[in-house]
């Protein structure tokens, strides 16, 4: 929020833009049951979040650890979750699990054994500090969506082969949702996607779905899908999209980043 704004001036913004993304969506659910909007607030700062919170809003996703870690610790509302759905360092899951109630971007071994081990570690310390356990930390199988051409000689490879840079392979999934399940501390909640630059946000979405329903198969409790941003959440709707991860939509422009 830029000081040539009040807070009510924000709020009433907020407001409205809330309202329009929430028409959206009722135009566009195919079913009964309406999605989980997480309105995702990085760049701008805890201020908005508190305004989002008084406006109803439950659901908030932070893309880098730092900030969200931040903004957790200095938003005074009540009855948040933070959902992390950035790329995740897996040294960085130590801090995450501190605030996070959902990691959306898993899609790799390593990173459901750190976040395991650092789950273990976070209730050791709540038990130390005589504070409650949390729950189990929700976990998102992040899948790269894109077509797939492997490279001369390859003949397919491990979790992670695909990870690098945004998601899993598809047939990478089943040893990775395996691992997951049998992690205690973490609950398989379901799998995530970002449509592909340029591709057709119908196909991509439909892919997702398909992967979803291969998924609960052998994992009937990890019915999430999270999909769909400000541009195509129509579209991720369509195909059975449980979370919504919106932004500019609802919080504007971002602000310049210092």
């Amino acid at each position: 929020m830029t000081a040539s704004i009040t807070p009510a001036e924000r709020s009433a913004e907020l407001t409205a833009r809330l309202q329009r993304v929430r028409t959206r969506i009722r135009s566009a659910v195919a079913g009964p049951a309406e999605p989980t909007l997480i309105v995702v607030t990085k760049y701008f700062p805890a201020s908005d979040v508190e305004l989002l919170a008084a406006l109803g809003v439950t659901e908030v996703g932070e893309n880098k650890d730092q900030e969200a870690a931040a903004k957790a610790s200095s938003v005074q509302a009540q009855g948040l979750n933070w959902h992390f759905i950035g790329q995740l360092q897996s040294n960085k899951a130590k801090s995450v699990v501190r605030y996070a109630a959902a990691v959306h971007s898993v899609d790799r071994l390593s990173l459901v054994t750190a976040l395991g081990k650092a789950m273990a570690a976070e209730q050791s310390r709540r038990t130390e500090a005589g504070v409650q356990p949390r729950a189990d930390l929700d976990v998102f199988l992040q899948v790269d969506l894109r077509e797939q051409t492997p490279a001369a000689g390859s003949s397919g490879g491990g979790a992670g082969t695909g990870a690098a840079r945004g998601g899993a392979l598809p047939r990478e999934l089943p040893d990775l949702a395996e691992a997951a399940a049998a992690t205690p501390g973490l609950r398989l909640a379901g799998v995530m996607a970002v449509a592909p630059l340029g591709a057709d946000p119908q196909e991509a979405f439909a892919k997702l779905a398909g992967l979803s329903g291969n998924l609960q198969k052998a994992h009937p409790g990890a019915t999430g899908i999270s999909a769909g941003m400000s541009g195509d959440l129509e579209a991720a709707l369509q195909h059975g999209a449980t979370h919504l991860r919106i932004g500019s939509d609802i919080l504007g422009p971002r602000p310049p980043v210092r």
